[in-house]
C-alpha cells in the first residue's frame, strides 16, 4: 500500500532543500577562506547565519564576513582562562553544572557581583566564556540559555550603556544564534530605566529571547520552569538548587577546557603561553557549528 505523504512533511522536506541550496549559495559567495576561518564555516554555522538574517544570502554573506574579520582581530579563541580569571573571582559570570531541559548549556550571570573597572577586560570575560559554551554544547546542541541574578544590582555597579551596547553588538552580530533563550530574574524597579534604552540595542529576534520573570508572576515563573528542571534550578531563581560558585574549582574545570581548545584549534598549549594568547601569529580564525 502506498502512503500519500502529508503536505507539512513534504513542506519540511521542501524547506530542507532550499536550506541546503542556500548554504552552498552562500558558501560559494564568501569564496575561499582557509586556517581557522575555514574551520570556524561549517554548514551549521552558515545555517545560523542564513537564518539570522531571514535566509537572504547577500546580507547573511555581510554578516558572516564582518564576523571573519572580528575574529581574525580580536581572536576570542585564542583567550584563555588565567588572562581573564580575576574577572571570574566573584562569580559574576559562569558556566552552570547543569543544563536546561533541552540539553543546552547554561550560563549563569550575575551583574550584582561586579569586581573590576575594566571594561575591555569585562568584555574578553565574557567573550571567553561565550566561546567555552560552545565548546562544551552536547551533540546536536547549537544553543544555550542564560539565567541572571539581579541580587545586589544597582544603577551604582551597572556596566556603562556603551558596554551594554558593544556586549549586545558582539552576541548578536558575532554568536547569531547562539542564544536559545535569557532570562532576567526579578530585576529591581530602577532596572526599568536602564531597560528602555539598552532595548534598543536588540534586533527584533533577540528582544523576543529576553524574558522577565518576577516571583509573584506566575506565568513567568511558569515560562522559567518549562526550561529548567526544578532540582537543577538554583534557589536564586526559584529552585531547589544550592547556587555555590567556587572559583577555584571552575578554575580548574576552565583550564582543562582550555587544553580541550587547543586541540579543537589546532594550536598547543606552549604556543598560547609563549603568544600570551592574544597575538598569536596563526592564520585567521572562528568557534563551532
Amino acid at each position: 500500500m502506498f502512503h500519500r505523504r502529508s503536505n507539512s512533511h513534504r513542506d519540511q522536506e521542501d524547506d530542507s532543500l532550499r536550506h541546503e541550496s542556500k548554504v552552498n549559495e552562500l558558501r560559494n559567495a564568501i569564496g575561499p577562506i582557509t586556517g581557522r576561518s575555514l574551520q570556524y564555516c561549517t554548514d551549521a554555522c552558515l545555517r545560523r547565519y542564513l537564518e539570522a538574517r531571514s535566509w537572504n544570502v547577500d546580507k547573511a554573506k555581510k554578516m558572516l564576513e564582518e564576523t571573519l574579520k572580528w575574529r581574525s582581530t580580536y581572536k576570542p579563541e585564542e583567550i584563555r582562562w588565567h588572562e581573564v580569571a580575576i574577572e571570574g573571582e566573584t562569580g559574576k559570570v559562569y558556566r552552570a553544572n547543569f543544563h536546561d531541559r533541552q540539553g543546552r548549556t547554561v550560563l549563569i550571570l550575575r551583574p550584582g557581583k561586579q569586581n573590576t573597572k575594566s571594561l575591555d577586560n569585562q568584555l574578553r570575560h565574557l567573550v571567553y566564556l561565550l566561546e567555552n559554551a560552545i565548546l562544551n554544547l552536547p551533540e546536536g546542541q547549537e544553543q544555550m540559555a542564560w539565567l541572571i541574578d539581579f541580587t545586589g544590582w544597582s544603577i551604582s555597579n551597572s556596566v556603562p550603556i556603551r558596554t551594554a551596547r558593544d556586549t549586545i553588538n558582539i552576541l548578536q552580530n558575532h554568536y547569531p544564534e547562539r542564544l536559545a533563550i535569557a532570562f532576567l530574574y526579578n530585576p529591581p524597579r530602577i532596572f526599568e530605566a536602564f531597560w528602555k534604552i539598552v532595548k534598543y540595542f536588540l534586533d527584533a529576534k533577540t528582544f523576543q529571547k529576553v524574558k522577565f520573570v518576577y516571583p509573584k508572576n506566575v506565568d513567568s515563573v511558569e515560562l522559567m520552569k518549562s526550561y529548567f528542571d526544578d532540582e537543577n534550578l538554583p534557589t536564586e531563581f526559584g529552585g531547589k538548587a544550592m547556587l555555590e560558585y567556587d572559583h577555584e574549582e571552575f578554575s580548574r574545570l576552565m583550564t582543562q577546557d582550555d587544553v580541550k581548545a587547543s586541540s579543537f584549534w589546532g594550536f598547543d598549549n606552549k604556543h598560547q603561553q609563549a603568544t600570551n594568547g592574544h597575538h598569536g601569529a596563526e592564520v585567521a580564525p572562528e568557534p563551532m557549528a
